[in-house]
């Protein structure tokens, strides 16, 4: 699943039907525990993840400074000699740093979707209560 569909379907789960709050409001804890679990697996993803960009990021540190092994060069070549200063430029540029960055990117960007999704379904009840007081309200029954 990615963000997009998760936000199509947050934007469907979120929408309070004030004709039914009662059952609205009993839907709160089973929309909790389904979001929870795309947080749980999405922090998942994004440590493999982190834990990938960091392994690329070595591999390419070592590729770059001359100390991977032959069979690397042998199959990658690289035969400019670069200054310390300047791996760090050739890492960020490599192709395979740069979409594992933008991966990890992409998790956090989803991680935080679903986070603030969360806090959003915490207000559920406050927003479910505060319509059925401002329905007793206007009803004179308060």
């Amino acid at each position: 699943m990615d963000l997009e569909k998760l936000q199509e379907i947050a934007e469907r789960d979120l929408a309070i039907n004030d004709t039914e709050l009662d059952l609205e409001s009993l839907k709160t804890p089973q929309l909790f525990n389904k979001y929870m679990k795309h947080l749980t697996k999405f922090k998942l993803m994004l440590s493999r993840a982190e834990g990938d960009h960091a392994l690329i990021k070595r591999n390419l540190w070592e590729y770059y400074t001359g100390k991977s092994d032959a069979s690397v060069y042998a199959e990658r070549p690289f035969d400019l000699k670069i200054l310390k200063q300047d791996v760090d430029k050739y890492i960020e540029a490599d192709e395979a740093f740069i979409k594992s960055k933008q991966k990890v990117s992409y998790l956090l960007t989803t991680v935080d979707y679903l986070d603030r999704t969360m806090r959003q379904i915490n207000g559920r009840d406050w927003n479910i209560r505060n319509a059925i007081e401002w329905r007793k309200f206007t009803s004179g029954a308060i």
